[in-house]
């Protein structure tokens, strides 16, 4: 799947098409903090965010900070929409989302962003 053609919210079993994997192994992922999913849509289903995966030479990938980044925002006591929206809303330390900061490599800079959140 290109990146181009990939849409903004991707259901589970896209996201097992696209990693290749079956579909429990996807709910694991969630389960285990490694991505995030949060309910939309008109059936409320859990759906996860296109940015958290990434092209590595033609095969998709989850963004590696991911897991410690979920994990930091859930000891700082949010929820996974409040993750999300905190992920996706315009940082202005950052310059950037903190999820496209993730993919930039700015993973100490999106991690002192969220300890400044705790205190």
């Amino acid at each position: 799947m290109d990146s181009n053609d990939m849409p903004q919210w991707l259901s589970y079993p896209e996201v097992s098409e696209l990693l290749q994997i079956p579909l429990r192994d996807v709910r694991n992922l969630v389960r285990g903090n490694f991505l995030l999913a949060v309910r939309r849509g008109p059936n409320n289903a859990l759906a996860v965010h296109r940015l958290q995966f990434t092209d590595k030479s033609g095969k998709w990938e989850i963004l590696r900070p991911l897991r410690g980044t979920l994990t930091a925002l859930r000891d700082a006591g949010f929820d996974s929409e409040e993750a999300m929206r905190w992920l996706l809303e315009e940082n202005d330390v950052l310059g950037t989302t903190p999820l496209q900061a993730l993919r930039e490599n700015n993973i100490h800079a999106v991690r002192r962003e969220i300890t400044g959140l705790i205190f």
